[in-house]
């Protein structure tokens, strides 16, 4: 196995399906690795719960990258997906008093169940047609939460206060509260890449890509496509549920504000900066949508003594900022941050030559 190579040549099938197949794909996985586990003792605070972030919108994006980017059904409903997760995991844990691991896995079923539900439209509709169905769900969905008829989410106070993270008798300390987060979310953002990676490699994953590139001659040759979109809505949605439970419980509050229409644009957002159709795209698009904000908050505070208006209006730059983003990546490389690191492989591999 050579450190670098002209190309890819398998012998067997052992090696076909092979997540690396060179020394230097295993060298950077090795440097990740250390660059991943150093992040907690190199970071403040400020730069942790950013990291924790990321981590959580690695989870969402990816979920939402699996029925958008590899099975190609439109959803403008990742906002209210985040929500059913969110409000059945606090309820379970804080109301009901079921330990927290089974009251998140208890959501994300919850929000297969939902997604899947929301997703029927998906076996008629397509295109602009099933996005304005998924949108309904979005609305649907806040709308509910918003107005809480008879308090029966929120008990009449809007939100909800959750109860600090306690696992098997084990709480957290508030003094290192973003380093055992840290460490909380760090191993379930990579088993959640590795089974979305290891999905697409099975037959089902397979038929989801088939009814993504088209969907007739996928039935012709045996694909069941109720079956795939529907498997499809829950699989992301569980991701989704996921997403949203780990959130009520890092950030320790859930309200209606934080599962808006807005939410569900930022991460589609992400999946098209990153790459559609990429697992590593999702997790290059959070990272990028994620850190953007505070670059550009950083950037306007720099800016403030030259250009002072930038603080009032730092909403609207960062909202001009984000549909520009969009706008570039869209016409310079639709395939998103994912396209771009493999040609700077490619470049790399064969060099001098140019291909």
């Amino acid at each position: 196995m050579a450190a670098t190579a002209t190309g890819i040549y398998h012998r067997s099938y052992r090696s076909e399906l092979a997540l690396r197949a060179t020394r230097a794909e295993y060298a950077r996985l090795g440097l990740l690795t250390v660059v991943l586990l150093a992040v907690p003792f190199v970071l403040d605070n400020y730069w942790l719960s950013i990291a924790n972030t990321i981590l959580i919108a690695v989870i969402g994006a990816v979920g939402l990258n699996i029925l958008v980017g590899y099975t190609g059904q439109i959803s403008l409903g990742q906002g209210g997906f985040l929500a059913v997760g969110a409000y059945t995991s606090v309820i379970l844990s804080d109301r009901i008093g079921l330990p927290v691991p089974l009251s998140i896995l208890l959501a994300v079923l919850m929000t297969a169940v939902v997604g899947t539900f929301f997703g029927l439209p998906g076996l008629r509709l397509k295109g602009l047609y099933l996005a304005i169905a998924t949108l309904a769900s979005q609305q649907i969905i806040e709308f509910i939460i918003r107005r809480d008829y008879g308090g029966w989410l929120t008990e009449g106070a809007g939100y909800i206060n959750v109860e600090r993270l306690e696992v098997a008798g084990w709480r957290l300390d508030r003094m290192v509260f973003e380093q055992q987060w840290y460490w909380i979310l760090l191993p379930l953002t990579v088993l959640s890449v590795l089974a979305a990676r290891n999905l697409f490699r099975t037959g089902l994953g397979r038929s989801f890509q088939a009814v993504r590139d088209q969907d007739i001659a996928a039935e012709a040759i045996g694909v069941n496509l109720t079956r795939a979109k529907l498997t499809a809505f829950a699989v992301s949605s569980g991701f989704v549920g996921l997403a949203g439970a780990l959130t009520a419980h890092y950030t320790e509050i859930v309200t209606w504000e934080r599962y808006t229409l807005e939410v569900s644009i930022l991460y589609l957002a992400m999946i098209i900066v990153g790459g559609l159709g990429s697992v590593a795209g999702a997790v290059y698009g959070a990272i990028f949508m994620t850190v953007l904000p505070v670059l550009i908050r950083t950037g306007a505070d720099g800016l403030e003594p030259v250009v002072p208006f930038l603080a009032d209006q730092l909403p609207a730059v960062q909202n001009a900022v984000f549909g520009l983003t969009i706008i570039v990546f869209l016409i310079v490389e639709p395939r998103g941050l994912d396209r771009i690191w493999q040609r700077i492989k490619e470049y790399v591999r064969y060099w001098p030559f140019r291909y």
